[in-house]
């Protein structure tokens, strides 16, 4: 089993953070994972990428070609991404900011990840933990546990818990009837 993942959007979104952490949670879970990352010179405000390989053996190449599952915390990260995403993949967007998905052959999940972000948490920073989590909820690609002590790893612990809380919140967001 291998799994392509590529988490976009802007500078500022915290795709990157987003990808270091589903990164680790997949090497907590037992398998092999690989992380990169690219974002525009100018950063903040700038398309930004992440991308995660996630593989029960040896990863030969760190570069996702053609994803599975695609994260777009943005518009513009949907238009450029979505060529490369599978037949029958998985799709999850922000819909705070992606307002038009195209007719694709892909399980689709709309999340209010930043409108979520600003009124339970009180900062859009956290839009990407929700994303996490609800991409832990639609595909299982790695165990809640996992993540979980993956964000204990890597974010400062007095963001900890409130990171940890719009994890959770992201997986409730998940129903099982979304197409």
């Amino acid at each position: 089993m291998k799994i392509e993942v590529r988490i976009s959007g802007l500078g500022g979104q915290g795709v990157v953070l987003a990808g270091q952490i589903l990164g680790k949670a997949a090497v907590y879970d037992g398998k092999n994972a690989v992380q990169t990352q690219s974002y525009g010179a100018e950063a903040r405000g700038s398309a930004a990428k992440s991308e995660v390989i996630i593989s029960d053996s040896k990863i030969g190449f760190p570069v996702v070609r053609k994803s599975d599952i695609l994260i777009a915390m943005s518009q513009q990260a949907l238009e450029k991404h979505l060529k490369d995403l599978k037949e029958n993949g998985v799709l999850l967007v922000d819909s705070t900011y992606v307002k038009k998905i195209p007719e694709i052959t892909a399980k689709v999940f709309q999340i209010p990840a930043t409108e979520n972000a600003e009124k339970m948490f009180g900062a859009k920073v956290y839009a990407n933990m929700i994303m996490l989590g609800a991409l832990t909820k639609a595909t299982n690609i790695v165990s809640e546990k996992a993540m979980q002590n993956a964000m204990e790893d890597t974010v400062t612990k007095k963001s900890v818990d409130i990171n940890k809380q719009a994890c959770r919140h992201g997986a409730k967001l998940i129903s099982p009837n979304i197409t």
